[in-house]
């Protein structure tokens, strides 16, 4: 089993792993050894099967051990941008040709985190550190599409998992607040750890994320609000310099995700 982890927190992944599975298994950091290049948008497919036509055919979140210029790399067609694409993970000495190489063909651009960062707000996806981290649950961070469907609380083997039994006692009881999808009704971009508040001016909740979203077309933000205010459609407002900025509670994904299923 190979696992890619968020970078920021791979020591604590490792530690982890160490303590819960000591003696089942030979854990082998390869954080110097390998690289991760993520291809993504609706011309990847079209863009790395010119170098791996076997690629074509996977589906989101299939892995492969494919041959890129003569070298041995796992890809997965997966990404966290809600687009298609994929994420290669190459032999950190080839990284920068397959990278370089990849940039000759015409539809390739390099990209930094503020791209990822939008398309990732746009398509609804946590980043760690910001709407969530280790005091939040899945119920709060409305992540348990990320629990497999058997170790739910109706599945053939619920639980199992670290925290289990607070996860399913929230589902049963709701929790205090929970991630939401905030528009804006203005042009008026709504950052990070901006206040919300209701009509009263009472502080509902805070933005976890926020900014302006270029396949949306305007401003859109993520926050956490008091569980009375989650409802779709619900209005509520941003304290921004001092102004209240009127913002409706919104469905995520904003921009639909492109994910290949076949």
């Amino acid at each position: 089993m190979m696992l890619v982890v968020n970078a920021a927190c791979k020591n604590q992944d490792l530690a982890h792993l160490r303590k819960h599975l000591a003696g089942h298994c030979t854990i082998e950091p390869l954080f110097e050894e390998r690289a991760l290049l993520a291809l993504q948008g609706p011309a990847a497919v079209t863009v790395l099967a010119r170098l791996a036509p076997e690629v074509a055919k996977m589906t989101f979140m299939q892995f492969a051990s494919v041959k890129l210029l003569d070298v041995q790399c796992y890809v997965s067609r997966s990404g966290y941008t809600g687009e298609d694409g994929y994420e290669i993970s190459v032999p950190a000495e080839q990284a920068e040709a397959l990278a370089r190489r990849l940039l000759e063909e015409p539809e390739v651009a390099p990209i930094g985190l503020g791209a990822r960062d939008s398309l990732r707000l746009e398509a609804g996806l946590c980043l760690y550190g910001h709407d969530m981290d280790t005091d939040t649950s899945p119920v709060e961070a409305s992540l348990l599409w990320a629990i497999s469907k058997v170790r739910r609380a109706d599945g053939a083997r619920a639980g199992g998992f670290p925290g289990a039994e607070q996860v399913f006692a929230q589902q049963q009881n709701g929790v205090a607040k929970k991630r939401v999808g905030l528009l804006p009704e203005e042009r008026t971009p709504v950052r990070e750890g901006t206040e919300i508040v209701d009509e009263q001016g009472a502080v509902i909740g805070t933005v976890c994320s926020g900014g302006f979203g270029p396949s949306l077309a305007g401003p859109l933000a993520m926050g956490y609000l008091n569980n009375a205010y989650t409802a779709l459609d619900t209005q509520v407002w941003a304290m921004v310099r001092g102004k209240k900025v009127p913002m409706r509670v919104a469905k995520m994904p904003f921009v639909a995700q492109r994910y290949f299923r076949g």
